[in-house]
């Protein structure tokens, strides 16, 4: 490797290392359980060790604060390596994943917390362990690889800001809770678990055993989606669960920085002051009159407040990008699902562990969207965009155009690509919606698992999965020439 990237070089090594040994857990779990997978955890833990110790060992004396540059090659880096590595243990069960591209499918849905998966039939039957490890790969991309190495690793010598910028998604990257970033870091993480330990007492009391409520305590709050059984939530049959379900995706999709801020004065009504999290609610609230109305009156559900609290429940689930399901959306009228798709661009707040392109991109949009038409009557009127109060520079402004071209562009070439693959339009739209914005379920065939997807295809909802989890720009930035110009 060209010495300029020993640094990176050696961050990926170290990091590499510690994922690691997070397939301790999943290896306890197994052996507690003797669901005789024990032997995938530990070939993972060993290939992974022993990659990121050569990669550290052959770097190790490159120590050099970390430049802009570094920090996008080490993110992107990261997420396609780990990504690889995370479908080890998947891939030598040869349980569920016939091919390494399925289990690489997989281990990327997980990482990202897109929540699809190539298994159509079979969650109930799988080993204990690769259910819990399937989630753990949520949690642990849930609030972000990096912010997490941030967190724990500062000693490492890390350049812990440039990192924390290129992962933390949301056009507004320099926010921090704390003068040290490392500390703002684990604060984030404190609330990330506190959370996680909430959402599993209430689904323990909901009825769920103790350990399909910590796994999907882990998808809910991850905003990943991969459940247990076949039927996802559906399985249990319980109205007081779905409502619980509802209340933790919806606390998940919240900016978790506003969770830390009504953490530490007490005040809920933090909440209601923020911007982004209204326009949020009041997306969710106007989708949600679309959906349930029309469902209700469609004569599908024996009740009308059982068609409302199904749609509103998949409103919820698809528009936060968690994925659950408790029915067949593909089985409503036809332009509901469809409208379902388009809920998980516009949903989920940044900051949180929700995909999409952000509700406060949609705010800014909208905002800057009225200037101009207030700028065709008053052409010599200066109206600054605030927020909360606060005037948002005009580079952010800018740069949420810019965001949206790149998005729909991305979006469109993507959907190009996979109806060459055979899918037709509408599935092809979805599997890659449901990919870039990290949400999980698509239409169509791909409605419940990508397993009738086409092995090129699903390479190419790798790649889209990895680009919706990063914004894009931190992955397209790589292809820039300007970018290895010394």
């Amino acid at each position: 490797m060209d010495h300029r990237y020993a640094p990176v070089q050696r961050v990926i090594g170290i990091l590499l290392m510690a994922f690691s040994l997070t397939h301790l857990v999943p290896l306890a779990v197994s052996v507690a359980l003797a669901d005789g997978v024990a032997y995938a955890y530990l070939e993972a833990l060993w290939i992974t060790l022993g990659t990121g110790f050569v990669l550290w060992a052959l770097a190790r004396r490159s120590r050099r604060e970390l430049k802009v540059r570094d920090g996008f090659l080490i993110t992107v880096l990261l997420w396609a390596v780990m990504s690889v590595f995370g479908a080890v243990p998947l891939y030598v069960t040869d349980v569920g994943w016939d091919s390494f591209t399925d289990a690489l499918f997989e281990s990327t849905s997980g990482l990202t917390t897109t929540g699809a998966t190539v298994i159509a039939t079979g969650l109930d039957l799988l080993p204990p362990s690769l259910n819990y490890y399937r989630v753990q790969l949520h949690w642990l991309g849930g609030m972000g690889i990096i912010v997490l190495a941030v967190a724990v690793l500062p000693m490492l010598g890390i350049g812990g800001m440039q990192l924390y910028r290129t992962e933390t998604p949301g056009p507004i990257k320099n926010e921090k809770l704390t003068p040290r970033i490392a500390e703002t870091a684990r604060l984030l993480w404190t609330v990330y678990l506190t959370l996680t330990l909430l959402c599993a007492v209430a689904y323990r009391l909901c009825g769920m055993s103790s350990f399909d409520a910590l796994c999907h305590a882990m998808s809910t709050i991850a905003t990943g989606g991969f459940s247990t059984h076949d039927a996802s939530i559906g399985h249990y049959g319980s109205p007081l669960l779905e409502w619980v379900v509802m209340l933790f995706m919806l606390l998940a999709t919240v900016n978790f920085s506003v969770h830390f801020m009504v953490w530490r004065t007490g005040d809920p009504r933090r909440y209601l002051r923020d911007a982004e999290l209204r326009t949020s609610l009041g997306i969710i609230l106007g989708l949600a009159l679309v959906v349930c109305i029309p469902l209700a009156a469609s004569g599908l559900y024996d009740h009308p407040l059982n068609a409302v609290r199904s749609g509103l429940f998949h409103v919820i689930s698809y528009g936060t990008t968690t994925g659950f399901a408790t029915a067949n959306p593909t089985l409503w009228p036809a332009y509901l699902p469809v409208t379902l798709i388009l809920a998980g661009f516009v949903v989920g707040c940044a900051g949180s562990t929700s995909g999409g392109v952000k509700a406060i991109r949609v705010l800014l949009f909208a905002k800057q969207a009225a200037r101009e038409l207030r700028l065709l009557t008053h052409p010599r009127s200066l109206t600054p965009i605030k927020l909360d109060g606060r005037r948002i520079p005009e580079h952010v402004v800018h740069a949420v155009g810019g965001f949206f071209s790149i998005y729909i562009a991305c979006t469109l070439v993507l959907t190009c690509a996979m109806i060459a693959t055979g899918l037709d339009p509408l599935t092809a739209f979805s599997a890659v919606a449901a990919s870039i914005n990290n949400m999980g379920p698509g239409l169509g065939e791909v409605n419940a698992a990508m397993n009738s997807v086409s092995p090129a295809g699903k390479w190419i909802l790798v790649v889209t999965m990895l680009l919706g989890r990063l914004e894009i720009f931190s992955v397209l930035v790589l292809f820039t020439p300007a970018f290895w110009r010394r």
